[in-house]
């Protein structure tokens, strides 16, 4: 596989903490070839545009993007940064994975990977006007549904996993939900030796904070995956931990999962530690597990050293301290 990389920086903290992960990436020996590209509200400023044409053009080209945080103006008119770029390369794929970080985390008995469907449900982002307000669509089909509760058994079998869990308000939106559910039944009879389970949405926020070392392998619709995943991150030590991986047939998009947080952009203090998990889902994708094993051993012994910690993590080194840090335990 090529090792060209789409680089976005994003905005606020982007640019900070993509340099430090870029730092760490050119230590480990990644050897990839960057295509530095504006997003966000950096390209708003430049060209009037949250998304330019080049950088969507570099995307089509080279396939593989490591995405900082960006901001979207909110309630604008805008489509969401994220929602426009899922859409485009039919990015259906929302990959979460969250384990507890010994020393860390609030519960140590977290392992959870969150399968979100990415381009379907309310996320579509249709909406009209009705008397005295207004409905959104929310939009679940069939194929969309198969494809992704298939990627999730898929995922499970490949890394060993043992169990599936669906998530659904099928009990109030019996045809959309109710579908979700059906497709989650008869798909997951394909599955030999994988427990599959289903939870009611409301529920399964509560099961996940009592007992969260009962779950493995997540799937989801859209929104309830997204606010589940977040729950999740929340178990672990927070945004500032996590990363996910937009991933489609022909394209993937890898992030941290937070956002741009402009109040300390340039301070130095934001955490690198996201968006460099997501670098090493980016290079697992592109077949370079050992260099993605070398930064994530490296990572282990800083965060268990607990020295050189930025201040989300209790500490009060910056993000370039904690970066050097990782790069000297490589």
């Amino acid at each position: 596989m090529s090792s060209d990389v789409v680089l976005l920086e994003g905005d606020g903290i982007g640019p900070e903490i993509t340099k430090s992960v870029v730092r760490i990436l050119d230590a480990a020996g990644a050897d990839l070839k960057y295509h530095a590209f504006d997003i966000g509200q950096t390209a708003f400023d430049k060209c009037g545009k949250l998304i330019p044409e080049e950088t969507l053009d570099a995307i089509n080209e080279f396939k593989v993007a490591l995405k900082g945080p960006v901001t979207t103006p909110v309630g604008k008119g805008f489509r969401s940064v994220n929602v426009s770029l899922r859409l485009k390369y039919d990015l259906y794929v929302n990959l979460r994975p969250a384990k507890s970080i010994p020393g860390i985390s609030k519960f140590q008995n977290v392992d959870i990977v969150t399968v979100r469907e990415n381009t379907e449900d309310l996320y579509i982002g249709e909406e009209k006007e009705i008397a005295g307000g207004f409905e959104a669509i929310k939009r679940i089909t069939e194929k969309s549904s198969e494809r992704i509760i298939r990627y999730a058994f898929d995922y499970a079998k490949k890394h060993g996993r043992k169990k599936v869990t669906c998530i659904h308000k099928a009990n109030i939106l019996k045809k959309s939900d109710g579908l979700f559910l059906s497709v989650f039944e008869k798909v997951a009879g394909e599955y030999q030796g994988i427990e599959a389970d289903s939870k009611i949405v409301d529920n399964m926020c509560m099961q996940l904070v009592m007992y969260p070392e009962k779950y493995d392998v997540l799937v989801a619709p859209n929104l309830y995956g997204d606010i589940i995943s977040d729950l999740i991150a929340g178990l672990v030590g927070g945004l500032g931990l996590v990363a996910g991986a937009n991933i489609g047939s022909d394209a993937a998009i890898f992030e941290a999962v937070h956002g741009s947080a402009p109040d300390i952009a340039g301070k130095g203090i934001a955490n690198p530690l996201a968006l460099l998990n997501g670098a090493c889902m980016m290079l697992d994708h592109m077949g370079k597990r050992d260099v993605s094993s070398r930064i994530q051993s490296a990572v282990s012994k800083v965060l268990q050293s607990k020295t050189h910690l930025t201040q989300d993590l209790g500490g009060n080194a910056t993000g370039e301290q904690f970066a050097g840090e990782i790069i000297r335990c490589l």
